[in-house]
C-alpha cells in the first residue's frame, strides 16, 4: 500500500497565489536512490508535524551541477546552475533547506557568483530551529541510551563549519554520544566526497569507505547516525564489508528523530 504524505509543489503554491516558508530541496539522491528517499520522507513527515509551509520544485528541480564543477566541467555546472537558478528565482524563493550537504555546499556559496541568493540551511540546522522554537519535539524514544557516534560530512562540517547542530539533536534524543578519535574538523572523508561512490577505487590497501568505517566501529556503536545521503551509503556500505551490519544501524539524523516520534 502507497504511503500518503503530502507533498506539494511550487507550481501549486503558485496556483493559489502563495508562497511557502520554505523550499525543500530534495537533491538527486533523495529523489532516486532507495535508500536515500527514505531520508525524503522522513524529513517530510518531520516537516508535516511540524506545520512547516514547504514546497517541493518537483520536476523543475535538476541537479545542482555540484558533481559536474568538482569532475571539473565548469561549463556543464554553470549551464545546470543558471537553469536552476532562473527557476528558484521566478518563483521568489528566499529560503531553501536540503538534507544533502553537496547541494546545500554549492547553492548557499556558489549560486550567489551567478545570481542565485538565497538563505539556505542544512535540515539538521532546519529541524534544530523548528526544536528552538517550540514547533518540534523531540524525545529519545527507541534510541535513549543508545550508543551513537556521528560522522562528519565533509561539505557540512569542514566546508561550511556546521558541528553542533546534528550533534544537539542527538543530545536531544538522550543518546549517548561518542566521538570517533577522527572527528569535527580533523573527520576523516567517507569516500563520497571523492566520488568513490561512482567509481571503482584507486589500488591501496584499503577501501576509504572501510577505513572510515573501522574508525566508527572503534567507539563501538549501535547506530552511525549521518547527516548526508552519500556518507549514509558509504557508511553502510562499510559496515556491511565488516560483516557487521546484524549489530550497527547506519541511519540520518531526520530518520532517527521520526522514528522516535513514531511518525
Amino acid at each position: 500500500m502507497a504511503e500518503n504524505i503530502k507533498v506539494p509543489t511550487m507550481a501549486e503554491f503558485m496556483a493559489e497565489g502563495k508562497q511557502p516558508e520554505v523550499l525543500f530541496w530534495v537533491g538527486c539522491s533523495g529523489s532516486f536512490d532507495d535508500r536515500a528517499k527514505k531520508i525524503t520522507k522522513a524529513f517530510v513527515r518531520l516537516l508535516n508535524k511540524a506545520k512547516v509551509d514547504f514546497a517541493v520544485l518537483g520536476t523543475e528541480e535538476s541537479c545542482t551541477g555540484d558533481p559536474a564543477k568538482r569532475a571539473g566541467n565548469e561549463f556543464l555546472y554553470q549551464m545546470q546552475a543558471a537553469g536552476n537558478i532562473e527557476v528558484l528565482n521566478g518563483y521568489e524563493i528566499k529560503k531553501i533547506v536540503t538534507t544533502c550537504p553537496h547541494c546545500f555546499n554549492i547553492i548557499k556559496n556558489e549560486y550567489p557568483g551567478l545570481g542565485g541568493n538565497y538563505e539556505v540551511m542544512h535540515h539538521t540546522t532546519f529541524l534544530k530551529s523548528l526544536l528552538e522554537e517550540g514547533r518540534l519535539t523531540v524525545e529519545g524514544g527507541k534510541f535513549k541510551g543508545k550508543r551513537i557516534t556521528f560522522h562528519d560530512p565533509c561539505y557540512l562540517g569542514r566546508g561550511n563549519g556546521i558541528y553542533e547542530a546534528p550533534r544537539d539533536l542527538l543530545r536531544k534524543l538522550e543518546v549517548e554520544l561518542v566521538e570517533m578519535k577522527r572527528c569535527k574538523k580533523d573527520a576523516m572523508c567517507c569516500g563520497a566526497g571523492g566520488a568513490q561512490m561512482f567509481k571503482e577505487p584507486e589500488p591501496g590497501k584499503e577501501d576509504v569507505n572501510v577505513a572510515r568505517t573501522e574508525q566508527a566501529i572503534d567507539v563501538k556503536p549501535e547506530v552511525i547516525a549521518a547527516g548526508c545521503p552519500f556518507c549514509n551509503t558509504m557508511m553502510t556500505d562499510g559496515v556491511k564489508a565488516k560483516n557487521r551490519e546484524d549489530n550497527i544501524a547506519v541511519m540520518d539524523i531526520a530518520e532517527m528523530i521520526a522514528t522516535a516520534e513514531d511518525l
